[in-house]
């Protein structure tokens, strides 16, 4: 079973020094975005794209018991922490952080001429306060071509490691061309077309619009346009 999140429905910020597409409600009113019926999918807590005008800074701030995820769409991302911990992150990069007991961090643009846009995802723990983290990889991006390529998870001993059952996929499609996931019972997956348009089932999904998958052995994806795809598989 699919069901398309269209990008006009999912909730929109814009700030002088950035806009986000905030997928899931995390905020507290009345600051951010409140929705006690939008919270979650499984263990998907957010899934924020967000977009930092040239040289723009999302201040230090702190986070606590939550498996971060972050992958750079466009430009160029810059991380630092008060562990010291620091890098830039270029298109296609991916870098995942054990908040566990507790951090400080910051997301920085590292161009002053581009804007710079992130996916960042928040996936709650499989056990609390355990020890900050910080890795990151840089991928080619021929390693996504017309296939799911897995970045993060629990399971594949070639990805950063999660603290959780859970795996983030990404795929860069040709028009025409396809990409297949199998997805085990009682997992589900969250599709972002973060640019393009695909087919799934019949159905159609195009830039900025998320998909979520349940019930579905394989998720089976066909470019229209040529696509960039991002997917996040957890337990529901």
């Amino acid at each position: 079973m699919i069901n398309i999140r269209r990008r006009e429905d999912i909730f929109n910020i814009q700030e002088d020094w950035f806009e986000g597409f905030w997928h899931f409600s995390f905020g507290v009113p009345p600051q951010g975005y409140y929705d006690p019926a939008n919270t979650n999918f499984g263990t998907l807590r957010v899934f924020n794209v967000d977009t930092l005008v040239p040289g723009g800074v999302w201040p230090m701030h702190p986070h606590q018991n939550i498996e971060v995820i972050t992958y750079c769409l466009d430009g160029e991302f810059q991380h630092a922490d008060n562990n010291g911990k620091g890098g830039v992150l270029m298109k296609g990069d991916v870098q995942h952080t054990t908040v566990g007991r507790g951090m400080l961090h910051e997301e920085i643009n590292h161009r002053k001429d581009v804007p710079m846009t992130f996916l960042q995802i928040w996936i709650q723990p499989s056990e609390a306060d355990l020890e900050p983290s910080m890795q990151q990889r840089a991928v080619e991006p021929r390693d996504r071509l017309n296939r799911f390529l897995t970045l993060v998870s629990d399971k594949d001993p070639d990805a950063l490691p999660i603290a959780q059952d859970a795996e983030f996929v990404v795929a860069s499609l040709e028009k025409g061309r396809s990409a297949s996931y199998d997805l085990a019972d009682g997992y589900g997956a969250y599709l972002l077309v973060a640019s393009g348009q695909v087919q799934l089932d019949g159905e159609t999904a195009s830039d900025g619009d998320a998909v979520m998958i349940t019930d579905t052995p394989v998720v089976e994806v066909k470019a229209v346009r040529d696509s960039e795809l991002a997917m996040v598989v957890v337990r529901v």
